[in-house]
């Protein structure tokens, strides 16, 4: 055998035996059971799982890791949430690269990215709490990042659409952001793409709860917030240092109904009929529809909110769930590059989350 071919079948037994990137996952519902799954194809080779926790429980056993029912039986089984033990099973690894992934919307644990990544390991999340949260929060993780340590962000805006990375590198070629535009939630571009006058918009809420397109709660996506937080995820990427309050945010759930516990508010859908048929009718007679819009314009002026657009508009091109991103820049001035495609679902979720660990290495 020659010398090359003998290294590199060195190599590979070594990654075999020693994966380059152990990572520990915090939370296995929708996105963390669908990114376990990914872990099982060749594509994660390079990655070992070391452990693994939803909010109660969690396994670091190397065996209960590999089974591929792990999901389901940490519902149900496991040792007592301790993040602790978690890190110590990174810490234990000899794993050139080590990860935290946070799969969850926790507020809490997006509050200790900071600190894991001064404490020197690398962070990887969907969850948009701390980058689309309040200022001082962002800056800390700045402050964090210099310490070496990457912070992998992809799936926080646009599921796996390259929305983040392309304002990135626009950024660091010089180019500077004029105007930012389109629809950041599936959710409501499902409404809005189906919302034609001829059934009620609470029936309409409701088949997009029943195939999963909504939260339980449907405020969490017809307030305006998770638009609103990645409008500033985006902001912030684009250099505009930008404050939740400096967001103005029109939310579709009238006053009356924001205090309700859930069954309540599902039980008074119709209430949100009568403004939507309004505007909607408005908006036909003039030629135009309704779309749920984020927009951000260069001097740092950013709102999120229903909004009439022409016919002719590129937002009323969308089809189910599509997400759309619209950049004008410097250079991109006579047409905005436009990035546009499923911008929800626990599968290319999770496909971002993995394209983030892998990227480590």
């Amino acid at each position: 055998m020659s010398a090359v071919l003998a290294a590199e079948a060195a190599s590979a037994s070594k990654s075999q035996e020693s994966p380059a990137i152990a990572a520990v996952l915090l939370g296995t519902g929708v996105v963390g059971g669908a990114f376990l799954k990914l872990l099982n194809t060749p594509a994660a080779g390079s990655i070992r799982l070391v452990g693994a926790a939803n909010s109660r429980r969690q396994q670091t056993q190397t065996e209960q890791l590999a089974d591929r029912t792990l999901r389901e039986k940490l519902k149900m089984h496991g040792d007592a949430r301790n993040d602790g033990v978690l890190l110590g099973a990174l810490d234990a690894h000899d794993a050139s690269v080590k990860v935290i992934i946070d799969a969850t919307a926790s507020s809490t644990l997006a509050l200790r990215h900071a600190e894991w990544l001064a404490s020197g390991y690398h962070v990887v999340t969907a969850n948009k709490s701390l980058a689309g949260g309040d200022l001082p929060g962002w800056r800390t993780l700045q402050a964090a990042l210099a310490n070496g340590g990457r912070y992998g962000d992809s799936a926080t805006v646009g599921a796996g659409l390259p929305v983040i990375s392309t304002l990135r590198r626009l950024r660091q070629c010089g180019d500077a952001l004029l105007t930012l535009e389109g629809v950041f939630s599936g959710s409501l571009s499902y409404l809005f793409n189906q919302y034609d006058g001829s059934q009620p918009f609470s029936a309409l809420l409701r088949r997009a709860r029943e195939l999963g397109y909504t939260e339980p709660d449907p405020r969490s996506d017809l307030s305006g917030e998770d638009v609103a937080r990645k409008l500033l995820i985006l902001a912030r990427c684009a250099g505009f240092a930008l404050r939740p309050d400096e967001v103005e945010v029109e939310s579709l759930v009238p006053e009356n109904l924001r205090g309700l516990d859930v069954e309540a508010f599902l039980s008074r859908l119709e209430e949100l009929d009568g403004p939507l048929a309004t505007r909607f009718a408005e908006a036909k007679a003039r030629g135009g529809a309704l779309r749920f819009l984020a927009r951000l314009n260069q001097r740092g002026r950013a709102r999120v909110g229903l909004v009439e657009v022409p016919a002719t508009h590129p937002a009323t091109r969308l089809y189910g769930t599509d997400n759309q991103f619209a950049l004008s820049t410097t250079r991109y001035n006579t047409q905005p590059l436009v990035i546009q495609g499923p911008g929800a679902g626990p599968e290319v979720t999770a496909q971002a989350l993995l394209g983030d660990v892998l990227a480590l290495v």
